[in-house]
């Protein structure tokens, strides 16, 4: 797929875009490099017609709170904005599969490996919930496994249900 080049152009000076890594149904994912870090990134670009029934204010204000949950299970946010008139958000790039990925390749997860990633994954949702952030997309695509271990992701669409904790 083509990298729209106005996105590209208006990220210039600080990420370099090297290719496409997927898309959903409710954006596409590229991989970049950060230059200011000389790091590899994930960029999710939000599809234009669920950047506008989101609205940028509210998607750069429930980025920001999700981009202080830190946890050893949450994918951590790097940066968001918007570009031209795309709305996005940066996190590391992760070299391992997706749990859907796993499911396909194995087809069952042993009992004590599906036991520990359903602990992990509880363990983020618990911390983002107790930090007023409802992650509203769970799905095998949206945990990571780096080195084996769960990383929820795509925390983009988040709902904030509390102003009073983050």
């Amino acid at each position: 797929m083509t990298i729209p080049r106005k996105f590209s152009e208006a990220l210039a000076g600080l990420y370099r875009i090297d290719r496409e890594l997927g898309r959903g149904g409710m954006a596409t994912i590229y991989l970049a490099d950060d230059l200011k870090h000389g790091r590899k990134v994930a960029i999710k670009v939000m599809l234009p017609e669920i950047a506008a029934a989101i609205g940028s204010d509210r998607f750069l204000r429930e980025i920001e709170i999700a981009a202080r949950l830190t946890h050893p299970h949450i994918l951590p946010l790097f940066d968001s904005g918007t570009a031209g008139d795309q709305l996005y958000y940066v996190t590391p790039f992760i070299e391992g599969e997706s749990l859907r990925a796993r499911l396909l390749r194995e087809k069952q997860l042993p009992v004590e490996d599906a036991l520990r990633l359903a602990r992990e994954i509880l363990s983020a949702l618990g911390h983002a919930h107790h930090q007023g952030l409802v992650h509203r997309d769970i799905k095998p695509e949206n945990i990571l496994l780096a080195d084996g271990i769960a990383l929820v992701a795509d925390f983009g669409i988040a709902r904030v249900v509390s102003t009073g904790a983050a």
